[in-house]
């Protein structure tokens, strides 16, 4: 484990502190936890938001079948890709 000092602002550190003392921990650790929660994302969470996502357009009446959208992309160039 690496040691770091911050600075922080009056109204951050005492909300801080008062967290810290209803969950029992440390001004320190709350910090971590934030940092890892922030910035050093596992590959679970990763896929557990991802996942979250999945079908969330399913029921959009505005938007083109995806079928219907890449065969528009596609229409035209399949030759030119086989060719060149």
């Amino acid at each position: 484990m690496k040691r770091t000092q911050l600075y922080l602002d009056e109204k951050t550190w005492k909300s801080l502190e008062v967290r810290s003392r209803q969950l029992g921990v440390s001004v320190s650790e709350l910090v971590r936890q934030a940092v890892r929660e922030k910035y050093v994302t596992s590959v679970a969470n990763r896929s557990q938001a991802m996942a979250a996502w999945v079908g969330t357009w399913k029921d959009r009446k505005d938007l083109p079948s995806a079928e219907t959208y890449v065969r528009k992309l596609r229409r035209g160039r399949r030759l030119k890709r086989i060719v060149s």
